[in-house]
Order: structure tokens, then sequence, then C-alpha cells
């Protein structure tokens, strides 16, 4: 095989052009492409063998596979890492083996030929060689990139899905060893970005940190909506007054705002501030939120706090009516109760979608609650409505997965 009539400078601005182009591609490098190339150059044909000296990953057209079998003794001393490289002769072709990479599973390039290899085409084999293996790990790296943004992705929704059903303690012992700086904030506020969904992924990789969150904040990809972001920021106001970002100056809260301001299509509704275990109240104020922002010129629009039913009802009817409404619910499973909580603040396709439950199950569950509370869940009439009264009206939020063994409501009988 030779290789001067190309060149070896050519052939090395080849495998380099060959890099660039294979770095580029979506579905990944091809191995073959690479060896393709080398036998343009070099006549020869190649092989790229497993660890296991038996299986071929890829080869060109032309390899004899059937000398693998002599050769199997020799591939085996290079995969266990006793040779980088050997030159023999197999049923009369000449081989050169180069093997590929450092870790304990070598995989081994063989080029076979007729005729003896050049100087020049043995080091154009050897650079192939560390191409591959450089288009291998940057597979191997992506590959373990985009795993761990799936991982972490979901670290984060199940975070979500904690605060919503169950509260800060429960999303706690779930990322124990990792647990989010969010986690150990008193208040947040809820930020629901409407952005383009072809822009979700970018803006929320764009603000994560190391760990997979974001500083002590949590952007969660909306399971409902393709083109919402849930945005969970810390708030460090204790409730106050202000603009209505929360978080702290310069922070992800004003980020988002300046998001928002930059892009036409964008849109973000932004709720009171709340305590962690009210962050179900907190999405709904931010969703209702958004629903007027997307039709106000400023894009942004924070909830407008109303005066509670519970600081205008005499207290103690208020409250002795809240809690005979409410003390059926101690009869029922934990789901259902959960499930009534949420839809309080939610539509019932959103529940099921951050429970990850059938919108039948959703249904049955409510069902369940309808007969107990003797009150109509599933139309927006006055049972919802009275159950969210009494939930205020009785210290509870609609998120409370507890919210009916509270002490306060399930003292026998009204005061």
């Amino acid at each position: 095989m030779d290789v001067e009539a190309y060149g070896d400078t050519a052939g090395l601005h080849g495998l380099l052009r060959e890099v660039r182009r294979q770095a580029s591609r979506a579905d990944g490098p091809d191995a073959r492409e690479v060896m393709d190339r080398l036998h343009r150059h070099t006549g020869a044909d190649f092989a790229l063998v497993a660890a296991d000296g038996d299986t071929v990953d890829s080869s060109t057209a032309g390899f004899p596979q059937e000398i693998l079998r002599s050769l199997a003794p020799l591939l085996a001393r290079m995969s266990g890492g006793q040779l980088a490289a050997a030159a023999t002769q197999a049923d009369g072709w000449n081989v050169r083996c180069e093997v590929l990479g450092v870790h304990d599973s070598r995989p081994v390039l063989v080029a076979a030929a007729r005729s003896v290899p050049s100087p020049e085409a043995v080091a154009l084999i050897s650079h192939t060689g560390s191409v591959i293996t450089l288009l291998r790990r940057a597979t191997d790296g992506d590959r373990t990139w985009r795993g761990f943004q799936y991982k972490a992705r979901r670290v984060r929704f199940g975070v979500l899905s904690a605060l919503l059903v169950a509260g800060p303690v429960p999303a706690r012992r779930m990322t124990t060893g990792a647990v989010p700086p969010l986690l150990e904030a008193d208040r947040l506020r809820v930020h629901l970005l409407h952005c383009l969904p072809a822009d979700r992924d970018r803006i929320v990789r764009a603000y994560q940190d190391p760990s997979g969150y974001h500083g002590p904040d949590l952007l969660v990809h909306c399971p409902i909506f393709k083109g919402h972001v849930i945005c969970l920021i810390a708030d460090d106001t204790g409730g106050r007054k202000g603009d209505g970002s929360g978080g702290h100056p310069g922070g992800l809260g004003e980020e988002l705002r300046r998001l928002v301001r930059d892009n036409a299509g964008y849109a973000m509704g932004v709720s009171n501030s709340h305590p962690l275990s009210s962050t179900a109240e907190a999405y709904g104020q931010a969703a209702h939120a958004l629903a007027a922002a997307r039709a106000t010129p400023g894009r942004v629009v924070s909830h407008q706090e109303q005066t509670p039913l519970g600081e205008v009802l005499p207290r103690r009817p208020a409250l002795a009516w809240a809690r005979a409404l409410l003390r059926p619910l101690d009869s029922l499973p934990k789901t259902t109760v959960d499930i009534t909580c949420l839809v309080t603040s939610m539509p019932r396709a959103a529940v099921a979608r951050l429970l990850d439950l059938s919108r039948n199950t959703v249904r049955a569950h409510l069902r369940a609650a309808e007969a107990h509370l003797r009150r109509d869940l599933l139309t927006a009439g006055t049972g919802v409505h009275d159950v969210v009264h009494a939930l205020h009206i009785a210290g509870q939020n609609p998120r409370n997965s507890t919210c009916p063994s509270d002490p306060s409501i399930t003292t026998a009988g009204p005061s």
C-alpha cells in the first residue's frame, strides 16, 4: 500500500476535514466513513474490531474477515493492554494493528493489504486511529451529556411535583445528597414563562449550573405546554410588596423579565410570594397572570392580591363551616385528597400531567371526593368554589396534601 501518490500532507488535511465534518453531525460520527477515506488514500482495507477480538464494529467493503481467526491471540494481547501497535502477516495479508483508547475496553483498528505499507501509510494509519479514538470519545461525551441533561430534567420535575403535592420535606428527602438550594428558601414566587417551544431547552440550559439546578432557583419544563417554563424563584423579600420579581437583585427573576422584553413572542405571569408549601397556589396565580400578560403591551403581569374571603367573614362561624365541609376528606386515601386539593388551583388535565396519571384516574379520585363532600367538583360551579374557600378559611392552601388532617380542621365539631 502506498500513500506517496497522494502526499502525506494531503492525507492529514483530509482527516482534519473529516473530523470537522463528522463533529458537526447531528447523528454522531461514523467510523466507516473515516476508514473508507483511508482506504482511498492507501489502497488497504480496514476493520474496527471490538475488544472481544471477534466482533467487527465497522469495516470497509473489501476487508478479509477470515484473517481475524488467526489474529485472535494478537488482538487479545492488544485489547488487554500488552501492546499498543503491531505488524504481522496473516494468510498472505500484510497486517497492521493499532489500539484505540486507553480504557479497559480497547477496540483495535486492523489494516490489511497485499503489499508492505510505506512509512507514510503507516503514519497515516496511526493518525487515523487517533482520529477515530477522538470521534468515539466525542460520541461518548455527547451521550453522557445527553444522559445528564435528561436525568437533571427528571429530577427538577420530581422536585416540582413533590412541592405541588407533598411539600418541601418530601422534596428534600427525594434529593438527599444533592438538595436543590431552592428547598432551603422560606418562600418563592412562580414565574410562568411563555416562549417559543424551540427556545425552551436553550433557556433552561443557559442558566443551569453543574449540579443540574439553577443556583438558588429552579427552572422546570412544563409537562402540559411545550412553550412554557415553570420558574421557581426563591424570594428573599419575605413577602413584602415590590416589583413582584422576587429573588436577588440582578438575579434570575430580572433576567427572565429581560428575556420577555427582548423577545416579542414571549410573555410571563408572576405569582405573589408564597411559602414553599403553597407552590400549587403560586403556580395557579402565575397561570392566571400569564393569561393576562399575553394581552398586555408589557407582556409581564404580576398577580394582583385580593382580600381573602376569610378576612371579611366572621371568623368563628366561617371556620366552623370550613371544618364541617372538609371533615369528610379524612376518610379518603391520601392520593384522593392530594388530587382534590390540586384541582382547586389548576385544570384537571394539568393535574394529570403533573402527577403522571391518566385523566380517567384523576376523574375517578374526584368522583370519590364528590361523594364524600357532596359537592360537584367536575364542573366549574359552586362546588369547587366552596372547597377553595373552605381550604383558605381553615388556614390551608390548595396544594397541601394533608389539608384535611390539620388540627384546625379535624377537631371534633365546629367551634
